[in-house]
């Protein structure tokens, strides 16, 4: 999804939102139940902006159909290195409806899940904001 990787790779947060669907399913890598909905999805993806430090996609990789898409990553989180990946899947307008991602090591999770967990008093409280 080369928009989407354009709009992550500018800093530009709201291209980005823009192309989530409403209803978008969110699957994170260090949380079971996975988030629905456009507001909490781009309340994550801006936390994280903010976590992951030297952020760059090294490989992007496309289903045929154009529905199906991996983005390799790499990024630091405090002092640890993390590889990972975002599947995007697209719905029939174009729009991200699933969004699941993966990172390793076990190490590099674990910072990233203390990181994103300390603020998620503040990634609910914007999610509510922007449903409302």
């Amino acid at each position: 999804m080369r928009a989407f990787r354009e709009a992550i790779e500018a800093g530009d947060l709201d291209a980005a939102e823009a192309l989530l669907a409403e209803d978008v399913v969110f699957t994170s890598p260090v949380v079971f139940k996975p988030y629905t909905g456009k507001p909490i999805t781009a309340a994550i993806l801006r936390a994280v902006a903010g976590v992951f430090e030297d952020f760059r996609y090294v490989r992007e990789i496309n289903d045929v159909s154009g529905r199906d898409h991996a983005l390799v990553f790499t990024a630091r989180v405090g002092d640890r290195t993390v590889e990972g990946c975002d599947f995007i899947h697209v719905d029939d307008s174009g729009r991200i409806d699933e969004f699941t991602v993966m990172v390793r090591p076990l190490s590099g999770a674990q910072a990233l899940a203390a990181a994103m967990g300390a603020q998620f008093e503040r990634i609910a409280s914007e999610a509510r904001e922007r449903s409302a």
